[in-house]
């Protein structure tokens, strides 16, 4: 598993080890060990998995008192994940662009 920071120190860009073979590929998609060795440690309290069409807005929006992470996988097709910073004293961006569960960039 590689974990690469971004722009936002809170935004993480976590591309996991894919086995394959003539059968296919294998995943591991979650690690407890792995993760806290990253230092990423939430608690996960609930996963979710959503697929959505082509030109699809979706948002998490921020959350003082009962904060939440966010944890994106790109199975097939493309996404820009859009991270922004409210809390600093700067206004910082980040957009990390993923296309079949591949990182494609990153700004």
């Amino acid at each position: 598993m590689r974990c690469t920071p971004s722009i936002l120190p809170e935004v993480l860009i976590i591309e996991p080890d894919v086995h394959r073979d003539n059968r296919g590929f294998f995943v591991e998609t979650y690690h407890a060990d792995r993760y806290r060795a990253s230092g990423i440690a939430p608690l996960f309290v609930q996963d979710n998995h959503t697929r959505s069409i082509g030109q699809t807005i979706r948002g998490l929006h921020m959350q003082r008192k009962r904060p939440q992470a966010k944890l994106i996988r790109v199975v097939v097709g493309e996404i820009y994940d859009v991270a922004v910073d409210l809390i600093g004293a700067l206004l910082v961006l980040t957009v990390i662009r993923l296309r079949n569960g591949v990182l494609f960039s990153s700004q």
